[in-house]
């Protein structure tokens, strides 16, 4: 299975597209409400029968062609402050696969960095590890925010050990920070 990927149909290479169909079919497996740290070891980790962590996530990080830098997806949500609409926009380098498809698209949903009060780090550039500042963050927040990609344009993929993610509904569009940076 992990090396039967015939209908997935990649230019040049089905590395990355295989990988996320793993994590997919991993975290479908994992009944939920609603090397150490690679790849194969967190999905080994998500669907081991001896781990009762409760675990629902394989998090990972997806690097672009050419600049091989990280892939930062954004997104927009619509708030209500008071009487007035609000839109607040969102980033985030970390990625739950929410589906993939047969021609290597994927439906990816952001995950945010948070801090065991609930906040999330502003912006953090083409660095990862700026979206993780010192010791502050405790786990990672589904935001139901999706950006469909072709994982065909992607060359490398880091994954993060499982978590069990905060749920949507606990998600705080108001502690959100915006998009102002720029990324390549």
């Amino acid at each position: 299975m992990w090396d039967d990927c015939n209908e997935l149909d990649c230019k040049d290479s089905k590395c990355v597209c295989k990988t996320v169909r793993k994590i997919a079919d991993a975290q479908d497996a994992v009944e939920t409400p609603g090397c150490e740290v690679g790849c194969k070891q967190s999905i080994d980790d998500l669907l081991s029968p001896t781990t009762t962590s409760g675990n629902d996530t394989v998090p990972f990080i997806l690097y672009c062609k050419g600049s091989c830098r990280p892939f930062v997806g954004n997104g927009v949500l619509q708030a209500t402050a008071g009487n007035n609409r609000t839109f607040q926009c969102f980033e985030s380098p970390i990625f739950r696969v929410s589906k993939i498809h047969k021609d290597c698209c994927a439906d990816l949903e952001l995950l945010l960095p948070v801090t065991e009060g609930g906040s999330t780090p502003g912006p953090g550039g083409h660095d990862v590890c700026n979206y993780f500042p010192g010791n502050s963050i405790r786990n990672l927040q589904r935001t139901g925010i999706c950006v469909k990609v072709d994982l065909c344009d992607f060359v490398g993929i880091a994954c993060l050990e499982p978590v069990r993610a905060l749920p949507v509904s606990d998600f705080n569009a108001s502690n959100g920070h915006n998009c102002g940076s720029s990324h390549s």
